[in-house]
């Protein structure tokens, strides 16, 4: 353990600790764990044998990682938040095998925040202080409260949380900095006998002639939909009645929009990740797609999309 700096009131009996790691008074680290580079193990935390911790992880005072815990690289996990690994704890009643929990890479848990077990933490996801997770959450979603829901996403128009780009007042195209994602406000006519937008395809900011379409309605609010690219299909959404917020990234950047009105719609190209969230409860969201159906067709993992975006940029 060449360069790893163990406190002298600290416990480390593992081997495999990654050089520049800090481990401070107090910390008890089992046999077994495995702990990256650079790391800091702050005062009072406790690793048990079943654990790995990647590069760069920074553990503060009073988190305990229990067998099935997984931290990958640049995690932060703020003092005395919680991991579980049993969903039905009894005293001397021990599993033959432990829910894996996994933290990706770059998302950060805050203070006192509970993590339930069998969880994921997406890469890049922020956990407010004292949240309790009770489900995955996606990558570079924020979420807070008890049950965990999404309030936003990190670096959505530049900024950290739920911040929204704001539609266009006038008839037009909106661009919103990722990959060709751009909203569209349509031509609005309102007289006695109400309302009427009206679009042509494949004009009017829909770049394509659809050969496919779907409805998505009565999504509970808290779930999430979408959360996957394409790989060649180009989608169009419009929120025909009610109202939800999208969210999209091209693996750099991010922006987020609500779609409140029938005669706004976004544009999203493939190979670009989409979610959709926060749904009222009259929310009717009509989706136009570039090609009949394929499974293959979907990137459902958000490092997998990172990849095949960074290949191809490459």
């Amino acid at each position: 353990m060449n360069d790893v700096f163990v406190h002298d009131r600290a416990l480390c009996e593992s081997r495999q600790i990654g050089g520049g790691t800090r481990i401070w008074a107090f910390a008890h680290v089992l046999d077994g764990a495995r702990i990256g580079s650079d790391c800091n193990i702050c005062d009072g935390v406790f690793v048990e044998e079943d654990v790995v911790v990647g590069d760069r992880v920074t553990v503060k005072g009073g988190v305990q990682l229990w067998n099935g815990v997984e931290l990958e690289d640049d995690v932060f996990v703020g003092p005395n938040a919680t991991f579980t690994n049993d969903r039905f704890p009894r005293s001397r009643k021990w599993l033959d095998e432990h829910l894996r929990t996994i933290v990706r890479r770059g998302a950060s848990i805050g203070a006192n925040a509970t993590i339930l077990p069998g969880v994921e933490v997406g890469a890049g996801a922020m956990v407010g202080a004292g949240a309790v997770v009770t489900r995955s959450v996606p990558a570079n979603a924020v979420v807070t409260g008890n049950p965990a829901r999404i309030k936003g996403y990190v670096g959505s128009d530049g900024a950290d949380g739920n911040s929204v780009v704001a539609p266009p007042a006038e008839t037009g195209v909106t661009e919103l900095g990722v990959r060709d994602v751009h909203l569209r406000r349509f031509e609005s006519f309102v007289d006695l006998r109400g309302r009427l937008a009206v679009g042509e395809l494949p004009d009017d900011g829909v770049p394509f002639t659809p050969r496919r379409w779907f409805v998505v309605h009565e999504v509970p609010g808290r779930e999430i939909r979408g959360e996957h690219a394409h790989r060649t299909c180009h989608q169009f959404l419009i929120c025909l009645s009610g109202s939800v917020a999208v969210a999209t990234d091209d693996g750099e950047n991010r922006a987020e929009v609500l779609l409140d009105d029938p005669a706004l719609g976004i544009y999203i190209p493939p190979l670009v990740w989409g979610s959709q969230y926060h749904y009222s409860p009259d929310a009717v969201l009509l989706v136009f797609a570039s090609d009949p159906y394929d499974p293959d067709d979907y990137i459902r993992s958000y490092d997998e999309f990172r990849e095949v975006v960074g290949a191809q940029s490459g």
